[in-house]
């Protein structure tokens, strides 16, 4: 999983702003596709939810996790996922929305090296 310059930007003020961060991507309707951005903690992951990574971002002191429903992961579970940012408005529970902005994942399909990494370690 990878994080734009753009989007890490935008997370280098959030991080200076908010603290700690994290991100969520429900998979449910309208916004609940796009990854949302929250302080550490203040979405409640569970047992419905994988943590695909911890994203390292130069200039933020700590990783920012990226949870995702398992539900949606198992659909894009062979995809390569990229955190960038465009112009617009996303969710109005997103940190970055003030921001006039809004984080949103590309994908691409995994190479076969990528898609055996993934089968070993069932990430």
């Amino acid at each position: 999983m990878d994080v734009t310059e753009a989007a890490a930007r935008i997370l280098r003020d959030l991080r200076a702003a908010h603290g700690p961060l994290m991100f969520h991507q429900s998979g449910g309707c309208c916004d609940g596709s796009s990854p949302m951005c929250f302080p550490q903690g203040q979405f409640r992951t569970g047992a419905s939810d994988a943590l695909l990574a911890e994203l390292q971002v130069e200039g933020v002191p700590e990783p920012i996790g990226f949870w995702m429903s398992a539900a949606q992961f198992e659909l894009w579970r062979h995809t390569h996922l990229t955190v960038d940012v465009v112009p617009g408005r996303g969710s109005g529970f997103s940190l970055e929305a003030p921001e006039g902005v809004r984080f949103l994942t590309r994908s691409r399909l995994l190479t076969d090296e990528e898609d055996e990494v993934l089968n070993k370690t069932g990430r």
